[in-house]
């Protein structure tokens, strides 16, 4: 099932189904329902079945091209990132390949529609992408097995881990340069665990303006998905709606000689088998802090 957070106008975010002939609104046929993501997952055993009969049986609410896609969590809790996690990139950042995972914090007001505009920092030019494989947390839970960890994975969803490298590098902690602004794109929506299978078998690319930056696997993760979960359970209740990044293959800006830093009206495309893509135009910052919509049509997988 894919399921997504969505607005018509600009109006509430609702939530929704995605279907082969667009988009069923949860809340419009399931009024008790609750009305937000995190809500929802973290009632899941509650509405599942409803929610999985909802799909089967009712017609679309709305075209997918006439509404817009927010974050499919749009406020998560926590937002998560390993680095240096493919191989491939370990060597272009000419570091040793990790023996223990390397983790950072996106800060919560860093996640980003799939299809909306990623900010150049007024404060830095060196602007980066990173294609990679989210998944979001569907239990509230703490000290969990990797052989157990399937079970409280909710979902799958195609990210961008945005760098702002000057930022990044400056120090040995990594958080601020991670947690600009808009700078965690991620959906274009959630794909139900069920419907993904192993998560460890899906083709990753990354485009900048049409030109092919990044072609891997997640086969090629060093830490896989679960091994994350059981590593990052030890420390942390990990809560529902809670967004886990997995990592970026090779071929990031920084790893060019020299660097190919992202500009303004350029175009980052990131693609994964099963779940879709997400498309984000790059901007200038804004002058104020109000909230401009430049949304692009959406790209799911059928």
């Amino acid at each position: 099932m894919k399921l997504i957070t969505y607005r018509i106008g600009d109006g509430t975010p609702r939530t929704g189904i995605v279907g082969d002939r667009g988009v069923i609104d949860i809340g419009r046929h399931l009024p008790a329902a609750p009305v937000d993501m995190i809500g929802l997952i973290a009632n899941w055993a509650t509405w599942k079945h409803d929610v999985e009969q909802l799909a089967s049986t009712h017609a679309a609410d709305h075209a997918l091209d006439a509404v817009t896609l927010s974050a499919p969590v749009p406020r998560p809790g926590k937002i998560l990132a390993i680095g240096l996690n493919y191989a491939d990139h370990v060597a272009e950042s000419g570091m040793a390949k990790p023996t223990d995972q390397l983790w950072f914090a996106k800060m919560p007001t860093s996640a980003n529609g799939p299809f909306d505009p990623i900010d150049l920092p007024r404060v830095s030019s060196q602007l980066d992408y990173e294609a990679e494989l989210a998944f979001v947390i569907g239990q509230r839970c703490r000290h969990v097995s990797r052989d157990r960890a399937h079970e409280v994975i909710f979902g799958y969803c195609a990210a961008n881990d945005v760098s702002v490298r000057d930022w990044q590098l400056r120090t040995s902690q990594f958080t601020i340069g991670k947690s600009f602004d808009t700078h965690a794109p991620f959906g274009p929506c959630i794909v139900t665990s069920d419907e993904i299978g192993d998560p460890h078998a899906l083709g990753i690319r990354c485009f900048v303006n049409d030109e092919l930056r990044q072609n891997s696997n997640t086969a090629q993760l060093i830490f896989n998905c679960y091994e994350q979960v059981e590593h990052l359970s030890q420390v942390m209740t990990l809560e529902p709606g809670d967004v886990i990044l997995t990592g970026t293959p090779g071929g990031v800006g920084i790893g060019h000689k020299p660097p190919q830093w992202l500009h303004a009206g350029d175009r980052i495309r990131i693609e994964i088998d099963k779940i879709g893509a997400i498309e984000n135009s790059v901007r200038h910052e804004l002058a104020d802090t109000a909230s401009q919509d430049t949304r692009q049509p959406t790209a799911i997988e059928s």
